[in-house]
């Protein structure tokens, strides 16, 4: 893909707060001027001030969390449409183990995860049980519209509060902060769970495997440690149209594992 396709301009921010002042999305007409901190080469200008980037994420993924943290270094360069999808759906279609199925990565990516919250000034705790079940979050933010404040306030119910959505109480304080009065109800609306199935099977379809993804055109930017790629993506750095970056999309396979 030409590195044009991948530039942007700047149109506006991504909060840390959990009640801070929503990103952009597709049809507000807001703008900002913040800057990203990702190494651009000096000739790549902004070109369009449009550009959508997708996010898909899980509840459930510590690295979907921390990239929501600093979502307004990627919302300085282009609008955020946030896509809540179920994760256990990738791994399902894929035939693939999440990494906390697997007890020896499991503690891996938890220290990670500490190491990582640290380094980048990210507020953590850890929830009392991991992997459990994301439905009720991902319900509950597509249908508040996943706006900023709600997928923020839900990120933080888990990764910060250290809450699980079976606790009842804190789920209950939770969805009331939240102006969600009967939240059984709000939760088992057809159209919301169509919504949840439907971007699941999209995010498929459109070649995904992990979360968190940026989408940025046909480019995928799949976790923590890709946030400022995908920046410089939109950014246009001429890597993403090199012959080196087409090499690593068509490179054949030598050799094939034969289950046993």
């Amino acid at each position: 893909m030409p590195a044009a396709a991948c530039a942007s301009a700047a149109s506006g921010r991504w909060t840390r707060s959990a009640t801070g002042a929503p990103w952009p999305t597709p049809g507000d007409s807001r703008s900002g001027s913040a800057s990203s901190s990702g190494a651009t080469p000096a000739h790549a200008e902004p070109r369009d001030p449009m550009k959508t980037v997708r996010w898909y994420f899980d509840f459930i993924s510590p690295y979907a969390y921390l990239q929501s943290a600093v979502l307004e270094r990627v919302a300085a360069h282009a609008r955020i449409e946030p896509v809540p999808i179920l994760f256990a759906g990738l791994l399902q279609h894929h035939a693939h183990k999440g990494p906390a199925e697997i007890a020896p990565k499991k503690v891996h990516t938890f220290r990670q995860v500490v190491w990582l919250a640290r380094e980048h000034g990210i507020p953590l705790a850890l929830p009392a049980a991991h992997p459990f079940n994301p439905l009720p979050l991902l319900r509950l933010s597509i249908a508040l519209g996943n706006t900023p404040e709600v997928v923020q306030a839900l990120f933080r119910h888990v990764w910060v509060d250290g809450h699980l959505p079976t606790d009842a109480a804190p789920w209950a304080a939770l969805c009331a902060r939240l102006g969600v009065d009967d939240p059984a109800a709000a939760l088992a609306r057809p159209e919301v769970k169509d919504t949840l199935r439907r971007n699941t099977e999209a995010a498929i379809e459109a070649g995904l495997f992990g979360v968190p993804t940026l989408a940025v055109d046909d480019q995928h930017f799949w976790g923590f440690d890709m946030t400022d790629a995908a920046i410089a993506c939109l950014r246009g750095d001429p890597i993403f149209a090199s012959p080196l970056m087409a090499r690593a999309a068509t490179l054949p396979d030598g050799v094939q594992r034969v289950p046993r």
